[in-house]
């Protein structure tokens, strides 16, 4: 990849607008480079739960699981693309599911460059300064939340009103997801051990 590719990500933060209609129409984006931002911020994550500093950090190390992080962060991305492609395919959005990917992926820039310094400074912090923590951590959460917004807005060409509407019928669709999911694990968890059971009775009695 050139390095306006990487430099890219950069100018969509600052300038939403022209950035994700340029990732759109002038084909500037890379879902490499999502992939990438994607696993910044699960570094980032890690890193904040394991060694940030004690005042901010409420986690007990004993029972910390990189693989729960993972879980926390790839999951919930890869459900909000695919419920959002799912509502969008329905209301007419003319956002192809690689750019939903794209969108969402260079949306969550500011949140992963924002944890790592943070994650630094936390352990130098005195208690009157964890305001400046958690005042940073929301700061990056409204960026994040902000240009979700406008690349969702953008990619599918919505009205901001009914980007608001879709967004809305988004989460309700990872709700659903998940919820079916669960379900048919719970449903095949018991029919495994119903089928063991019944497996350990006939080679009991034979």
């Amino acid at each position: 990849m050139k390095p306006e590719h990487y430099k890219f990500p950069f100018h969509v933060i600052l300038h939403p607008f022209d950035g994700f209609w340029d990732m759109k129409y002038e084909n500037k984006g890379r879902t490499r480079i999502a992939a990438l931002i994607v696993a910044l911020l699960v570094l980032s994550v890690i890193l904040q739960r394991q060694f940030a500093g004690f005042l901010v950090n409420y986690n007990d190390p004993r029972y910390l699981n990189s693989l729960d992080d993972l879980q926390y962060t790839v999951l919930p991305f890869l459900l909000f693309c695919i419920a959002n492609w799912s509502v969008t395919t329905l209301m007419e959005g003319e956002g192809k599911f690689k750019e939903i990917v794209m969108a969402t992926g260079y949306a969550l820039l500011p949140m992963a460059l924002v944890n790592l310094p943070l994650t630094l400074v936390s352990r130098f912090m005195t208690n009157d300064e964890t305001a400046f923590y958690y005042l940073a951590n929301s700061i990056a959460a409204i960026w994040f939340f902000y240009l979700l917004f406008v690349g969702i807005m953008t990619v599918h060409q919505y009205t901001p009103f009914k980007t608001v509407v879709t967004l809305l019928l988004t989460v309700i669709a990872m709700g659903i997801v998940v919820f079916v999911g669960t379900l048919i694990f719970s449903i095949a968890m018991q029919m495994y051990y119903f089928v063991y059971d019944v497996y350990r009775e006939l080679i009991f009695r034979v």
